[in-house]
């Protein structure tokens, strides 16, 4: 997706939504996309309207982009992602963080699925993401550097801004949950990952595995835009699992977390246009 491609997309939304600037963004993953339709007078944007944005092929991942006014301020939300595993290019799998950040959002709250490698996590638990690994060997800022993105080397020493990660435990505090962060690694999928991979990326230090997130939490900082992640652990990861990984346990454990999910990111949406 090139520079004038993601202003044309962004030029899109401007004009569709009669909104100059969106403050913030939110990614919502497997399982979440549902979360988007209960937010109050949502301008509703289908992918395919959007220059050079992909459409997700993955049952549960949706394929719309809605915008809402929000405290003073606006965010959108993108319902449903793309992922490397569906065959996209890496320019696909960040065009809807790109085309946030051209659209003013200065903040993005990404969120995901993931598989629970920590012991202490249970199914249903959301876990603040503190850092990543990069297991799969790809890159978004691979290629060309255009400088109007973003610098050609950037800084990844802080990814997870720790203001945000610190309103966002603060939520969960409230709301009386358990306040977990973890490192999260990304595997390049669709096959789950195996008790052998998980075992070695709980050595290196990963407290859930998943498919999705990091390119966009690296394409976003590459844009100057402030990041926080949380993971909904939707399964305990194979070989702690006992028994069979499936993605429609994925989308159920997603479903019940709903009523509870919501409740977190309607509580700190106003925080995250706002910080």
């Amino acid at each position: 997706m090139t520079y004038h491609t993601i202003m044309a997309a962004a030029a899109v939304i401007a004009s569709r939504t009669e909104r100059e600037r969106h403050h913030a963004a939110v990614v919502l993953g497997s399982g979440l996309s549902d979360y988007a339709r209960s937010l109050p007078d949502a301008v509703e944007i289908p992918y395919a309207d959007l220059p050079g944005l992909p459409v997700p092929k993955v049952p549960g991942h949706g394929g719309s982009l809605f915008s809402v006014a929000l405290d003073g301020g606006s965010v959108l939300v993108f319902a449903g992602r793309v992922h490397a595993y569906e065959g996209w290019e890496m320019d696909d799998v960040v065009a809807g963080v790109r085309t946030a950040v051209a659209c003013g959002a200065s903040r993005l709250m990404l969120t995901n699925a993931a598989g629970g490698v920590n012991a202490a996590y249970s199914p249903g638990d959301l876990v603040i993401i503190s850092d990543h690994l990069n297991l799969t060997g790809l890159n978004p800022l691979k290629g060309a550097n255009d400088d109007r993105l973003g610098p050609r080397f950037p800084d990844m020493s802080a990814v997870y801004n720790p203001r945000l990660r610190g309103a966002l435990a603060g939520v969960l505090a409230d709301k009386g949950l358990p306040v977990h962060e973890g490192v999260y690694a990304w595997f390049p999928g669709p096959s789950y990952e195996t008790p052998a991979e998980v075992e070695m990326a709980r050595r290196m230090g990963a407290d859930l595995v998943g498919m999705s997130t990091v390119p966009e939490a690296i394409a976003a900082r590459h844009m100057g835009a402030d990041v926080v992640a949380v993971s909904l652990v939707t399964n305990l990861a194979a070989g702690i699992s006992p028994t069979p990984l499936s993605h429609d346990e994925v989308n159920e454990i997603a479903t019940r977390a709903r009523s509870t999910f919501s409740d977190v990111v309607d509580a700190f949406l106003p925080q995250l246009v706002q910080h």
